[in-house]
């Protein structure tokens, strides 16, 4: 897989996102007066409208068959169900599943079962879409978890082998991790059996998907804080088999080594990110671009949730980003795909995850709106 420099994909990203910036448009629908939406600019034919409000804290997403989204937070302890009843692509409906959580960042939908990752464990909430509004008590099927002082919340997703994929972040901005289940993506048995670690030296992962047609795994890596502006990269990878190192905290991006703890260390028996992203962007949530609704040239291609920076001394990130793949899923660019919510230091909004709808639309969670946006070409 072609690696691509830290410097070189930044002066690209720059002069690219300059060109690209010039044909965006702002085409906000339905959007009134929310600043949220304001000034947001997206690539000419698409638009953007608000499809669910107060889903205050708004993080992960998933998607029963049905179309129900599940919806988790982080600092609210509140998971929700939003509902479209109408069928008019905008929710009708949020109804607080759960509430008094602790950080229920993650969720996801199997087998009829809706599953919530807090800090500590694992919980499900049995044939749930027949109790929206009475929800039945959870069954714990995963509470092992080592307790971090950083970084404790989760992500999951049902992969493709019918396991359930979990991130668990590194208890520190940098640090050489005294238990071996931190800085890592495990996977498990739906009943929370057979835990194993699937892939290791991943600082903090908020977002990952499956390649269409090889099921390979790709994730969103957020680099540590601390080393100036401009570097580390965040990072987007890919792990096509179990047992890849990705290198935290010995090195980041392209081979550069941390000061602390890569200058002793071979950093080439490491995995290089597929490519890297923003100095701190905050990537997390991530996609495949799998509908039929966008234009032809978006088919399989990554979109990526960058929630922003939060102690750069100049704001980066708070946006949608594309990162366009070849023929043999190699990616070649890193680009604005819908920006806008970050202007000057003002910040309106912070993108957080992504769910493709079967319509093949793009929602978009805000956790620092309360929104859940829908993203079209236009239906």
């Amino acid at each position: 897989m072609i690696k691509i420099n830290l410097i070189k994909c930044l002066k690209t990203f720059s002069i690219l996102s300059f060109f690209f910036s010039s044909i965006l448009c702002s085409n906000v629908e339905e959007s009134g007066q929310d600043s949220a939406l304001y000034g947001i600019q997206l690539p000419p034919g698409f638009k953007i409208k608000i499809y669910a409000r107060n889903v205050q804290g708004a993080r992960s997403m998933a998607l029963s068959p049905g179309g129900v989204l599940f919806v988790g937070t982080r600092d609210y302890g509140k998971v929700y169900a939003v509902i479209d009843t109408s069928h008019n692509n905008k929710a009708d409906e949020v109804i607080t599943i759960a509430s008094g959580l602790n950080m229920p960042n993650g969720v996801a939908f199997f087998n009829g079962n809706l599953y919530v990752a807090e800090a500590n464990r694992i919980i499900r909430f049995d044939n749930i879409i027949d109790h929206l509004h009475n929800p039945p008590q959870p069954v714990v099927i995963y509470d092992r978890f080592p307790n971090s002082p950083l970084h404790e919340w989760k992500y999951i997703r049902f992969g493709p082998d019918g396991k359930l994929y979990v991130s668990i972040g590194a208890p520190c901005n940098v640090c050489i991790p005294a238990d071996t289940g931190y800085a890592t993506i495990m996977r498990m048995n739906p009943d929370g059996s057979d835990p194993e670690v699937f892939a290791k030296g991943i600082r903090n992962s908020m977002g990952f998907d499956w390649e269409p047609g090889t099921n390979i795994l790709w994730f969103t890596d957020n680099g540590r804080d601390l080393l100036g502006d401009n570097i580390p990269p965040d990072e987007l990878n890919s792990a096509p088999v179990k047992g890849m190192n990705f290198g935290f905290p010995y090195v980041y991006g392209d081979n550069i080594p941390d000061p602390e703890f890569g200058s002793s260390v071979d950093v080439n028996k490491f995995t290089k990110p597929a490519i890297d992203l923003g100095p701190h962007v905050a990537a997390l949530g991530m996609r495949f671009y799998t509908g039929k609704m966008f234009p032809a040239g978006y088919k399989g291609q990554i979109f990526i949730a960058e929630h922003g920076s939060w102690n750069r001394s100049v704001k980066i990130g708070y946006r949608i980003s594309l990162v366009k793949l070849n023929s043999r899923n190699i990616p070649v660019s890193y680009l604005p795909f819908a920006q806008g919510w970050l202007k000057g230091n003002t910040v309106t909004g912070r993108p957080v995850d992504i769910q493709i709808m079967p319509d093949g639309a793009m929602l978009v969670s805000d956790d620092f709106a309360g929104m859940i946006y829908r993203i079209s070409f236009p239906d």
